[in-house]
């Protein structure tokens, strides 16, 4: 049987191919003006799902280095707001040294104290200063509230104890600051494991150092009281009560390390009989509360030989304690630098990454436009 075809079904089938030549002319128009392979998900929908995956996640490294670069500068302003610290600190110190001398004058001394006390101001305000958001830098997770304030009581921290981590990657994250409660109130005490000083109704000249550490294992904590039971025979006793326990005597020599509990101290002078000395656990001290003794001490009366005594343990108390809160910014600042490093390392990753990604988004998406001029040919 011969088959007829009628001539209204020929134009059709004619004008069908004619249709579909002209929508696969128009898109490889498309193709060409945009220089993309697919425009829209009906060109290649698996390469279109692929596309958009590749996108969001180049989208995301992004933010990831945007974030970076605003973690970076805050921890920037915390790096110089520390520097500014340890130059603050370092001149007090010096002041100190020079306080020390025992042939300086009164006057000398009021004046040394009125640049500390301003040193402490400075610092103060060191530790309300605010990032380029105007955030402050110290106030933990409260970063719209001033973090010190002085009050009739000493300075008070008004921030929290919270860190702000923001995320550089898609498992890693940064922590913009550090809250002056760990900054300011958290510095080790005396030599980091005791702190030592004169009872206040000492009438002889000894003076008492800071002391060392012998046996870290041997040092029970908790305090000892080291007490002269004669101008020339000492006894250390702990608290226990009723009744303190004696866990080392001997007789006094000027200079002479005193051993006991796997720590030693040194006394000099001639302290009287009833003079006694603490050997406390050093625990953590808040460091303006620690710069605000020091002023009082350089404004202690040294009149007397006992006062001068006095002035003499307490400021090489004050002394110790500076140097332990120079090394604790040290630390803190120390920390600082390798999360900038670590930003640093973050940002050269995302951008690897995007490279990486970019070159598979253009192998889907871009044109091959040799092979497309020829299909429009």
């Amino acid at each position: 049987m011969s088959m007829r075809i009628s001539t209204a079904g020929m134009h059709a089938a004619t004008l069908e191919l004619l249709l579909g030549a002209q929508a696969r002319l128009a898109r490889t128009q498309e193709q060409i003006a945009s220089g993309r392979r697919i425009n829209s998900p009906a060109d290649d929908p698996i390469g279109a799902t692929r596309i958009e995956s590749l996108t969001r996640q180049i989208e995301s490294g992004r933010q990831y280095v945007r974030n970076a670069d605003t973690t970076g500068n805050r921890l920037k302003f915390e790096e110089q707001a520390l520097a500014d610290l340890g130059g603050s600190l370092n001149r007090i110190r010096e002041l100190v040294l020079q306080a020390s001398n025992a042939t300086i004058d009164p006057a000398s001394r009021d004046m040394i104290r009125e640049e500390v006390a301003g040193r402490v101001q400075e610092m103060l305000d060191i530790a309300n200063r605010q990032d380029g958001q105007g955030e402050y830098l110290f106030s933990g997770l409260a970063a719209q509230t001033r973090p010190f304030e002085r009050t009739v009581g000493g300075v008070v921290y008004r921030g929290d104890q919270g860190q702000r981590f923001q995320p550089v990657g898609a498992t890693q994250r940064v922590a913009d600051g550090d809250a002056g409660y760990a900054v300011f109130r958290r510095v080790p005490g005396g030599n980091g494991t005791f702190v030592t000083g004169p009872a206040t109704g000492n009438t002889g000249t000894g003076v008492i150092g800071v002391g060392n550490v012998l046996d870290p294992s041997a040092w029970p904590g908790g305090t000892f009281t080291l007490r002269f039971v004669a101008a020339d025979a000492w006894e250390v006793v702990d608290s226990a009560t009723p009744v303190p326990n004696v866990v080392a005597s001997g007789t006094y020599v000027s200079g002479q390390a005193i051993g006991f509990a796997g720590v030693s101290v040194e006394v000099s002078g001639e302290p009287a009989a009833g003079d006694s000395f603490a050997v406390s656990e050093a625990g953590r001290v808040d460091m303006f509360a620690a710069l605000d003794d020091l002023v009082a001490t350089l404004g202690a009366s040294t009149a007397t030989p006992a006062e001068r005594a006095q002035f003499q343990s307490r400021l090489a108390g004050n002394l110790a304690q500076l140097d332990q809160s120079l090394e604790h910014l040290q630390q803190v600042r120390a920390g600082v630098g390798v999360r900038l490093g670590t930003l640093d390392n973050a940002v050269a990753a995302q951008e690897d990454l995007e490279t990486d990604l970019q070159s598979l988004l253009s192998g889907i998406r871009d044109l091959d436009y040799a092979e497309a001029v020829s299909r429009l040919n």
